[in-house]
């Protein structure tokens, strides 16, 4: 703990006993420990990490703040908040083939272990790679490594599913650190992976990755990430977290770097950077989630959401349990969806407010809040709250529709056009569910 966790440099023979039965020798040769006088100190960062089933050995360079010097260009990260963001966004529901796209000290494939019989990992960097060598001997696994950008080490290959956290830090094409510089210009990076992606999906199969995104001034950004998908065969769900200020966002890398933001070279740095995002016409940066399904349909649906608010974690069960319902929604016609009893969920409820007016309290619109998940929230009326009150699983939703109308005095045709769409998406966020089960 005081060699590997701390960073204390420890007499010969107390490492030597820690790191038993390799001697202190080897040790020092492979550059897991360094001589420092008399004493040796990690040369490496070697730390548990582990999920609710167990714990692993995770094997990554020493944290620059420990040197107090600027990461290397071939640093290899250790477990970050970036890579358990992506351990949490993943959905585990077992395969039999995964690809883990630029591993880096491998930390996505040993959450992998839990759910793929056979598992691949790729990166460009050859650091890195010796780097998840190491964690997956230490922790006794049997992983397949290949090294080459991009997709290239796995070309004509296809996978059950394909977990990445790519190098997506955006700016002008260069790479000074392998671990979050793609060397293309602007969002490339996370484009190139979602335009290849597909390709290397089983029938099926699933892919997941953190991903950023320029907003670019006059553009919705959701048409931006939406024209890196394919229109046909492609279920995808894009989920931005954050969208980052350019000077901020520049300022944060910057320190990232080792460089202060306030210094000479600083100022420099962030000013060639700041006057590309301007000459791109980039007024924020979003950051966030992609899950794609191959499906083989005739239509793709990709659905971006701005999921900026607090919600209950992890996202992952819910990133597969999205896709099942949109693939339910699909291949249910509106007929259908008429002729299904429908019962709302358990974590639904009705929030109902009222706001101090001249005459009193003035009632608020209604709002229908899951709350577990992505915590979505969806505005309603007294007809739409009426409607989902009759969703016990008794009725089919035509003929609820009907009798809502009836109640009205309204004709049921425009009711039950305006009802469908909200139905849908009620249906598509988990807030219903048809009561012969779930979608």
């Amino acid at each position: 703990m005081r060699l590997f966790l701390l960073g204390d440099p420890e007499p010969e023979r107390a490492a030597a006993a820690a790191v038993a039965p390799l001697g202190v020798d080897d040790a020092v040769a492979v550059g897991l420990l360094l001589r420092d006088g008399g004493t040796v100190r990690a040369g490496l960062d070697v730390r548990p990490h582990g999920d609710d089933r167990g714990d692993w050995w995770v094997v990554s360079d020493l944290d620059p703040a420990w040197l107090s010097a600027p990461p290397a260009p071939e640093q290899v990260l250790g477990v970050g908040q970036a890579a358990i963001s992506l351990v949490r966004a993943t959905a585990r529901r077992p395969v039999t083939t995964l690809l883990d796209l630029g591993t880096g000290c491998g930390v996505q494939a040993l959450h992998a272990a839990r759910h793929a019989a056979r598992i691949s990992a790729t990166d460009v960097s050859r650091r890195a790679l010796a780097m998840a060598a190491s964690t997956f001997a230490l922790n006794e696994l049997d992983v397949e490594l290949l090294g080459g950008p991009w997709f290239d080490p796995v070309a004509g290959r296809r996978f059950d599913q394909v977990v990445s956290n790519p190098p997506f830090v955006v700016g002008p094409p260069r790479i000074e650190h392998v671990y979050r510089d793609s060397g293309l210009a602007g969002d490339a990076g996370s484009e190139l992976v979602l335009r290849r992606l597909p390709a290397h999906l089983a029938d099926g199969g699933t892919g997941q990755l953190l991903a950023s995104w320029l907003h670019v001034r006059g553009r919705d950004w959701t048409e931006r990430v939406t024209s890196w998908l394919p229109e046909i065969g492609v279920d995808a769900w894009v989920v931005q977290r954050d969208v980052a200020d350019p000077a901020l966002y520049v300022g944060t890398w910057l320190a990232d770097s080792g460089t202060d933001p306030r210094s000479p070279e600083g100022r420099t740095r962030a000013e060639a950077w700041l006057d590309w995002f301007d000459s791109h016409d980039v007024d924020g940066v979003g950051f966030g989630y992609v899950t794609v399904r191959n499906t083989g349909a005739q239509r793709s649906t990709v659905v971006c959401e701005d999921l900026r608010h607090g919600y209950d974690d992890p996202l992952g069960p819910e990133s597969a349990n999205w896709l099942e319902r949109v693939a339910w929604l699909r291949d249910t016609g509106d007929r259908s969806l008429l002729d299904t009893a429908f019962v709302v969920c358990d974590d639904v409820v009705l929030e109902r407010s009222s706001t101090p007016g001249v005459q009193g309290w003035v009632e608020g619109t209604p709002v229908l809040h899951r709350t577990s998940g992505p915590g979505w929230r969806h505005d309603t009326d007294e007809r739409g709250a009426a409607l989902l009150a009759g969703c016990t699983g008794t009725l089919p939703l035509g003929e609820l529709i009907g009798l809502l109308a009836a109640a009205h005095g309204e004709p049921t045709d425009p009711m039950v056009t305006a009802a469908l769409p909200v139905v849908r998406q009620l249906v598509a966020h988990g807030m219903l569910r048809p009561a012969g089960g779930t979608p």
